[in-house]
């Protein structure tokens, strides 16, 4: 089997949760035996593939292209949808006059104008902006879902999140798990002293310092606290109002890293005794799943799909709510780590478990017999 894979043309030079699940995704995939090549072009030549698979409906002026390009040469459609609107944020918590105007727009209408404004200032307008311009956000959204052939949300919640805002029916879908390189997010011990052993029992959050992770109310909820809060992340250069308020109200127990390799996370979430990530939606935030599986409580919100990966087993907050932060962050730090969510991690999310769903995925839509 022979697969490309295709997602927005920023991927390498902009990377996030979708590019991570992308290439560990592809590496394990190749584990199983497919061939997974990687195009950011619009219309590769697909010959040699049986199929097309596409990464994060929330960048469609650059995948609808793609998808065109798949449906013109005949290719069936996975999609990987990466699907969260931060509506809640936008309407509640982003500030300013963008506040303002996303009190009094749809979802789709202000996705379509950040959408606008950042491909302005990033130089990357192309033919599908322009598309965006005439068919709208939701527009070309809509005709990606209509020529999907299998849908790979990270979870059911988040399945039925599309099914209800694309009014789709009939639709085929896997639940494709996010998850864990468990090789590398391990508690297997090391003869090795730890280079962060001076945050031993922290506050961790492993997150993009911006409006929508919420680290500001973070800072806020262990000020004139005891609490140790290690802050690892780039810091967003959209939001450079907000990150400078985040430095100007973390007192001496706030330590910001900055961003730091991938797998160096590793000994962090080892010292770590909570980690917190206090988002307006995740689905459901890779850091948080990292921690978990290294022994860390985690305090996450509600909002997203988290539910559905952490159940009771999380300690929950409101991420506009200082106070819930606080109680959150108290309970989780005086709470014994329950082995069970572990377990779950380990026996549900993980990379190898992500490449076999997908390839069954793959398998269904082609009507092959499953080698897995």
């Amino acid at each position: 089997m022979k697969v490309l894979f295709q997602t927005r043309t920023n991927l390498f030079d902009a990377p996030g949760g979708d590019m991570i699940q992308l290439l560990k995704t592809k590496e394990h995939l190749e584990k199983l035996g497919v061939e997974v090549d990687v195009s950011l072009e619009f219309e590769p030549d697909l010959s040699k593939y049986d199929l097309v698979h596409l990464f994060n409906l929330m960048e469609p002026q650059d995948i609808y292209l793609q998808m065109l390009n798949a449906k013109k040469q005949n290719k069936k459609i996975a999609l990987s949808t990466i699907y969260g609107l931060y509506t809640e944020f936008e309407r509640k918590a982003r500030g300013g006059l963008f506040q303002k105007l996303a009190n009094i727009l749809s979802p789709y209408q202000i996705a379509y104008i950040k959408t606008v404004i950042k491909q302005y200032y990033e130089n990357r307008f192309h033919k599908g902006v322009f598309k965006m311009l005439y068919k709208g956000y939701y527009g070309l959204m809509k005709e990606i879902v209509d020529n999907t052939a299998i849908f790979l949300p990270n979870s059911v919640s988040e399945m039925n999140r599309v099914a209800a805002e694309f009014k789709l029916k009939n639709y085929t879908f896997a639940d494709i798990p996010n998850a864990i390189d468990k090789t590398v997010f391990s508690d297997e011990e090391n003869n090795k002293p730890n280079q962060f052993s001076q945050y031993q029992d922290c506050i961790l959050c492993a997150a993009r310092i911006e409006g929508r992770k919420e680290t500001l109310n973070l800072v806020r909820a262990v000020k004139n606290t005891n609490y140790k809060l290690v802050l690892v992340g780039k810091e967003s250069k959209n939001q450079k109002k907000y990150v400078q308020k985040v430095h100007q109200e973390a007192g001496d127990n706030v330590i910001f890293l900055g961003a730091i390799p991938h797998d160096d996370l590793k000994e962090l979430y080892k010292v770590a005794k909570v980690h917190a990530l206090v988002s307006w939606m995740e689905t459901p935030g890779l850091s948080s799943l990292e921690a978990a599986a290294m022994g860390c409580n985690i305090v996450v919100t509600r909002k997203g799909d988290t539910y559905d990966y952490f159940e009771n087993y999380a300690f929950y907050c409101e991420p506009d709510d200082v106070n819930s932060i606080k109680q959150a962050i108290d309970k989780a730090f005086t709470s014994e780590v329950n082995p069970k969510l572990k377990q779950k991690i380990l026996d549900n999310y993980t990379w190898e478990k992500t490449a076999e769903e997908t390839y069954k995925a793959y398998q269904k839509i082609l009507n092959t017999t499953s080698r897995v």
